[in-house]
């Protein structure tokens, strides 16, 4: 009897799971609200006592996203003001709900990534288990791989559809 080959792995096709170089990033967000008079009006001296008397260690290594889930008008200060609560407490912040703490999060990652290591390989990005990678890091991905990888799969290197190959010069 003949040993099994795997074919897959001496391929030399580089598997790219978006899920590792993303992570799952820990968000949390500040709504404004109660830092608010009456969790409406924004006055200056209430809203700097609110924010001077704010536990902001709940928020240490998280992606923090600062919104106002009330219609009022909120100067841009105050968003300042809470990012600089943040400044050294939280991983990262900016104005946003979840989904736009997540998006941020996501392209901060992908613009750290080390795309060289794809030049001029066959690239699977890989497909199964993609539930915390939004759709957008996918689209980045492809973006990104184009200018380096010679061909580019979505999959698993067993079973991938073909996206896209190098044209030959």
């Amino acid at each position: 009897m003949e040993p099994i080959v795997n074919r897959v792995a001496q391929s030399g096709i580089q598997v790219l799971d978006l899920a590792e170089v993303l992570g799952d990033p820990a968000v949390a967000v500040v709504d404004l609200v109660p830092f608010l008079y009456g969790g409406m009006i924004l006055r200056e001296k209430h809203f700097r006592d609110e924010v001077a008397a704010h536990d902001w260690h709940a928020y240490a290594g998280k992606h923090v996203g600062i919104v106002c889930t009330e219609d009022t008008i909120i100067p841009t200060w105050a968003y300042m003001l809470i990012a600089s609560r943040l400044e050294g407490v939280a991983a990262s912040v900016t104005v946003g709900n979840e989904v736009a703490v997540r998006r941020e999060h996501t392209q901060r990652a992908l613009a750290r990534y080390d795309w060289s290591r794809h030049e001029d390989a066959i690239v699977v990005v890989k497909g199964c288990g993609t539930g915390s990678v939004p759709d957008s890091a996918f689209v980045q991905a492809m973006n990104r791989l184009q200018g380096m990888a010679r061909k580019i799969m979505f999959g698993e290197p067993c079973s991938s559809v073909p996206l896209w190959r190098r044209p030959k010069s």
